[in-house]
Order: C-alpha cells, then structure tokens, then sequence
C-alpha cells in the first residue's frame, strides 16, 4: 500500500525546523508547542537549547507546517518569543507523534 490515495505523499511533506528566542524555557513552552503540533497533525520535537532557545522540528504538509510557525510567532505562547528564526526543507521522515526533548 503507498499510502498516496489520500492525495498526500511523503514526497509533499516538508521539515520545519524553528529556533525561538526570548523567554521560552521553564514556562510551559514546549508542552504549549507540542499541543499545537499534535492538533495539527505534525511529527517531531520541542526541545531546549544550551543558548536558552527552543528548538522545534515539524514534519507533516506545508499548510500544517506554516500555521504551526504562525502560532509560534502569535504573541500567545507562554513565556515571551523575541524572535523565530525559520529553514525548511524535505521531510525526512522516522519521526512518529510530538515529543518535548
């Protein structure tokens, strides 16, 4: 089965890798971006950084990924984003559910 009846392949999947900067640790922030990303349907991961960023990784169809970011950079996380610094790229797949890291 290749899973390509839905419309949706692997192959239109993208990565959304994020850094968010400001004050986004020891507030809940991982656990607000995992909620979002598991209501989005995305695969990947929320995790601290030694910088004091948080580093999110989204798979799943560009839209999904896009409104993601855009909640990322809403004003309405916990804590206080400074700034979301963006790269895409293919999804790469071997990722399954959201996870805080």
């Amino acid at each position: 089965m290749s899973g390509e009846s839905s419309g949706e392949s692997r192959a239109d999947e993208v990565r959304l890798t994020a850094w968010v900067r400001g004050q986004v640790q020891g507030v809940g922030f991982r656990w607000w971006t995992r909620a979002r990303a598991l209501e989005l349907g995305l695969a990947g991961w929320a995790r601290n950084t030694a910088d004091g960023r948080v580093e999110v990784v989204a798979e799943g169809a560009r839209d999904r990924c896009d409104r993601l970011l855009a909640a990322l950079r809403s004003g309405r996380t916990p804590g206080a984003v400074d700034a979301v610094v963006e790269q895409w790229g293919p999804a790469k797949g071997g990722v399954d559910g959201f996870a805080e890291r």
